[in-house]
């Protein structure tokens, strides 16, 4: 009996052998055959309902996806506004402490002017100023722009007199001083106008 079921299992091995259907190893591919991809594509046929839920799937985590980019880049927007804001706040914060006071501004424009020889107009000057920017350097008019203790308009008009009039008195006044002479002769003559006017 012993030998007949060996020959019994010697002779199924050898069927196997034969048909093709020997056993793979489980991740070894290579002895695949035709008829085994196509009983394994036949195994997974899907139903058109349970593909359609995958496909659902698929759809919602591609829009939750989109979703949490579109978040993200919307946080990133606010936080890089919220540091802007922030730097400028700083860079004020840093100016205001770096600012002559406006007697200094004053000083400044007193000392030039009376180097232009206009220092009987000096009362002129002083008052003219204070009217258009109190004798602040970083003055801006918020309608029209002008900028400055002398409040040139176009703003960057001031850069010929130097590259630093965003934040010089002094290039400022100069420009300031420049500008009286040719259209108002001396600051007598601009105050006259800025009275009549109220801007020169």
């Amino acid at each position: 009996m012993a030998i007949a079921a060996l020959f019994a299992v010697v002779a199924m091995v050898d069927l196997e052998r034969l048909s093709g259907r020997a056993s793979t190893p489980k991740g070894d591919v290579s002895g695949l055959t035709a008829n085994d991809m196509l009983a394994m594509m036949d195994s997974s046929d899907m139903d058109p309902i349970a593909a359609d839920a995958i496909a659902l799937a698929k759809k919602r985590a591609y829009e939750k996806h989109q979703k949490e980019l579109r978040e993200l880049k919307e946080k990133a927007k606010r936080d890089a506004a919220a540091r802007r804001k922030l730097e400028a706040q700083r860079e004020r914060e840093r100016l205001a402490k770096s600012n002559p006071s406006a007697a200094q501004n004053r000083a400044y424009g007193k000392k030039m002017s009376e180097l232009k020889g206009w220092g009987r107009c000096w009362p002129s000057l002083k008052t003219l100023w204070e009217h258009e920017s109190n004798w602040n350097e970083r003055a801006v008019n918020p309608s029209s722009g002008a900028y400055g203790i002398p409040q040139a308009l176009p703003a960057s008009k001031l850069a010929t007199a130097g590259s630093d009039w965003r934040t010089s008195s002094p290039t400022q006044i100069a420009w300031g001083l420049g500008y009286i002479k040719a259209r108002y002769k001396d600051p007598c003559g601009a105050w006259a106008f800025w009275q009549s006017h109220n801007w020169y």
